[in-house]
């Protein structure tokens, strides 16, 4: 993992802790001890979903950077697709409230989201190789033609 992908992590993370933090609290007070345990539940889904899936995303584009765009849009899909499959899943459990597990789970998704968005448009990230592939060779790189002797 590069470093400004750590940082975009990273950054997700502290977008959404407080938030998930804000919501358990809330879906405790509100729901009691179900509503915490919802809450909590699904902090741990939104964690584990998107820090895999970027975990997932990076090892993808590591040696194809050009398919980028279509694995982010991939993964995405995926973790939106599972987080409802689990939505549904847990609809109807007496385990915890489903109500503050579904809020808390949307709240802290938007926040990851957020973050990811944020972090990686505001951080500096190089999108050309400053090293060359291939070393100049002479003036047949340069554009310039050589001068002719024409004595």
């Amino acid at each position: 993992m590069q470093s400004n992908d750590a940082r975009i992590l990273r950054g997700s993370a502290v977008f959404a802790a407080p938030v998930g933090v804000v919501a358990t609290v809330v879906s405790a007070l509100t729901a009691g001890g179900k509503g915490l345990i919802g809450a909590l539940v699904a902090v741990a889904v939104v964690a584990v979903f998107f820090g895999l899936g970027f975990a997932a995303l990076m090892r993808i584009t590591q040696d194809k950077p050009q398919v980028t765009m279509m694995a982010g849009m991939l993964v995405y899909t995926v973790q939106m697709l599972l987080i409802g499959v689990f939505i549904i899943v847990f609809s109807g459990t007496t385990l915890f409230n489903s109500r503050a597990f579904a809020l808390t789970l949307l709240v802290t998704a938007l926040a990851w989201v957020g973050g990811q968005v944020r972090h990686s448009l505001t951080s500096k990230m190089l999108y050309v190789d400053p090293v060359p592939s291939a070393p100049a060779k002479g003036a047949a790189h340069t554009g310039k033609s050589e001068p002719r002797d024409e004595t």
